[in-house]
């Protein structure tokens, strides 16, 4: 049985969300009608395809039903009844991202059940530039921090260990021998781990696919964790990032994983990023039970035996 949400509640409830997702995506948007690019924020909207109409769009989660709100009759999976109560549709849901949310619920349930581990340092990003020339760098406006012969005698020096299949596969083609193991698509299931940075991001990506049995506040919050994940993951980079500011206008300064300090500083930050993305995960998993809960569909666990 769904909880239904005076008209007048929620659609203050959905300015909301939408006046905190313009204030998320203005930076992007505005560079965007300059024809401008910002080789660290984009990322957030050019490797995850979700765009800011889609991040602005708010939904209450599965569960609640929207009086008044007969303009949700063309968003999909909702169904609008004659009396304007605007419910979504979880048979529909289920029917077609079923898979989906199966997917997404045991990957995040096996991330929580891991023991994170922090000693990668995160050479990806090293490992994604070894051995290149100048002209062959993904980000071209970012010069390499320390030269592109200490750059590689870096990786050469450490052992690197990614367990993230989708920052290994962009390991050039003379780094990805390098690496201690092995992750492939098939294998992340039982790889992904929370003190990983690029998992972090990810849980973003994940919210994104399963439209709207996600809060809208989680969707927003999962987004601001994705930036500032990715402000870390280039300061700990080889690339430099001297004259770019985060989110707050503050100046952005190297982490010199090279270094001891700027190893100790990059495990510090680990460690926060894999206690704040296991609440969002937890989260997720609660919206996802929420969900079966509401259409009355058995947990992954009881529907796979």
């Amino acid at each position: 049985m769904s909880v239904a949400i005076a008209r007048d509640e929620w659609r203050v409830r959905e300015a909301g969300h939408e006046a905190r997702a313009d204030a998320l995506t203005a930076g992007h948007r505005a560079r965007r009608l300059r024809g401008e690019t910002h080789p660290i924020e984009d990322f957030l909207f050019t490797y995850y395809p979700f765009k800011p109409a889609e991040l602005r769009r708010w939904h209450p989660g599965a569960g609640v039903s929207l009086a008044g709100a007969q303009g949700r009759a063309d968003w999909r999976y909702y169904t609008v009844a004659p009396d304007g109560l605007a419910t979504v549709n979880l048979a529909s849901f289920f029917t077609k991202r079923g898979q989906t949310v199966g997917y997404v619920e045991g990957l995040l349930a096996a991330t929580l059940d891991r023991t994170p581990q922090f000693g990668c340092f995160g050479l990806h990003e090293w490992a994604m530039v070894y051995s290149l020339t100048p002209e062959q760098l993904r980000h071209t406006r970012l010069p390499l921090r320390i030269g592109h012969a200490a750059t590689d005698a870096v990786v050469e020096s450490h052992t690197i260990g990614c367990s993230h299949f989708d920052a290994y596969r962009f390991f050039t083609p003379k780094a990805a021998p390098l690496n201690r193991l092995s992750p492939t698509r098939e294998t992340q299931p039982e790889m992904e781990q929370s003190g990983c940075l690029h998992a972090g991001m990810d849980i973003y990506k994940w919210v994104t696919k399963l439209g709207p049995i996600i809060p809208g506040e989680l969707l927003l919050d999962a987004f601001e964790f994705a930036r500032d994940i990715r402000f870390v993951d280039m300061q700990a980079s080889p690339y430099d990032v001297t004259g770019f500011v985060d989110n707050e206008g503050v100046e952005l300064e190297p982490i010199p994983i090279e270094t001891t300090r700027g190893k100790q500083e990059y495990v510090r930050r680990q460690r926060e990023f894999a206690e704040r993305g296991n609440v969002l995960r937890q989260r997720v998993l609660n919206a996802i039970a929420a969900a079966r809960e509401a259409a009355e569909v058995p947990t992954r666990a009881a529907a796979t035996g």
